[in-house]
């Protein structure tokens, strides 16, 4: 594996207050990140410590507002930060995502009052969030749901299972989506549980090909109470709540996968340049320098169309159709690129003894996680052509 950092991304950034946020970014991955990736994931460790880092330099709550301990950044800012973040450790750039779409519900759609009892420590307070939606018989059609919860008096008991929730056992706190009423998505409610809260168990993490260093687990509700006053919008809202973050957590996704595909692209170059082969560097040859202009090209295209959805939502514009096609095509593009960079490096790509072969496993989650890529096709098509006729 070779020592030589990545020469940085040519970003075009808003402000001189971006620049200066993203070069810190840099500092830390190369720094306190970077360096310990590939040992701490073949080991399965959670960096919690990370995480503390971050959110001490106010980088877990980046596209909030200042009001509540925010860094009232555009997500045009934020989403640069997570790809720095992914492409020196998925773990962590998709583990900033996760807690970010974990704070959407509340900063969006809670009082006044809830807000500002809960959202300092939970965007700068060291607390680190899951977003507990899918379930084992509910994932893509997530308004199945049947995690319930039931009023009893001031509070909600909540009783069921979520699956594949990221940070499930090691979080502070989770954004929960509950039935509390009629079948479909009319029927559902966002709540704010504790994750110490009694009665709340997490099942032994999965055993993942990929990402072995951040936990993804079941979580168990048994008749676990939550005031009411931890209840985020009115009843019913949370299906609406979900889709909103989804949107905004989608663009989280394609970010991370462009970093990925970023690194494993200088991993490729820096072999090819320094490999010599019938006395000629690799990187001489015509098929191998075809190979990496398209995977150049690949994440620059992926780059320009999640910053061109980014500053939609930035202007307050509709951009779910974009959010859509961004994850699609960052994440089908890091996959690529992830799987000719092994191919360049030949059977040492094939080795744990360099990156590329753990970027490629990562890559492929990135395809499924937050909408599978043919739910986004789904998504894109809806908003082209209407709903399905059938």
């Amino acid at each position: 594996m070779t020592d030589r950092a990545p020469q940085p991304v040519d970003r075009q950034l808003p402000t001189e207050e971006s620049r200066d946020l993203l070069a810190l970014v840099r500092e830390i991955a190369q720094r306190e990140i970077r360096p310990r990736a590939a040992e701490e994931e073949d080991a399965g460790r959670f960096p919690r410590e990370v995480f503390t880092l971050l959110s001490e330099a106010g980088l877990l709550g980046l596209p909030y507002p200042g009001d509540h301990g925010g860094g009232e950044q555009p997500y045009e800012v934020y989403l640069q930060v997570l790809e720095e973040l992914a492409a020196a450790r998925l773990t962590v750039g998709l583990g900033v995502s996760v807690h970010s779409l974990a704070c959407h519900g509340l900063a969006g759609y809670g009082t006044k009052e809830q807000q500002a009892a809960h959202l300092p420590a939970m965007l700068g307070g060291g607390l680190l969030g899951a977003y507990c939606l899918s379930e084992p018989a509910a994932g893509s059609d997530a308004a199945s749901l049947t995690t319930k919860a039931v009023r009893d008096g001031d509070d909600w008991v909540i009783t069921g299972t979520k699956a594949w929730i990221t940070h499930g056992g090691v979080a502070d706190f989770y954004t929960v989506l509950a039935r509390t009423g009629v079948e479909g998505p009319k029927g559902i409610t966002a709540f704010l549980v504790p994750g110490d809260a009694a009665g709340l168990t997490a099942a032994v993490p999965e055993k993942k090909m990929g990402m072995k260093g951040s936990p993804t687990a079941q979580l168990h509700f048994d008749g676990v109470r939550v005031p009411d006053s931890r209840r985020i919008g009115e009843e019913g809202q949370g299906f609406s709540i979900a889709l909103a973050a989804l949107d905004a957590g989608r663009l989280g996704i394609a970010a991370c996968a462009i970093g990925v595909a970023q690194a494993a692209l200088d991993e490729a170059l820096t072999y090819a340049l320094d490999r010599k082969q019938f006395g000629h560097p690799i990187a001489d040859f015509q098929g191998l320098r075809f190979m990496l202009a398209d995977m150049a090209t690949k994440i620059e295209a992926g780059r320009a169309l999640y910053l061109a959805a980014a500053r939609l939502r930035d202007a307050g514009k509709p951009f779910s159709r974009q959010a859509a096609m961004a994850k699609l095509f960052c994440t089908d593009a890091a996959m690529a690129v992830t799987t000719d960079a092994v191919q360049i490096l030949g059977g040492y790509g094939y080795t744990a003894d360099f990156p590329v072969e753990r970027l490629m496993r990562e890559a492929k989650v990135l395809q499924i996680v937050e909408g599978t890529n043919q739910i986004q096709r789904m998504v894109i098509a809806r908003h082209l052509a209407g709903p399905e006729t059938r």
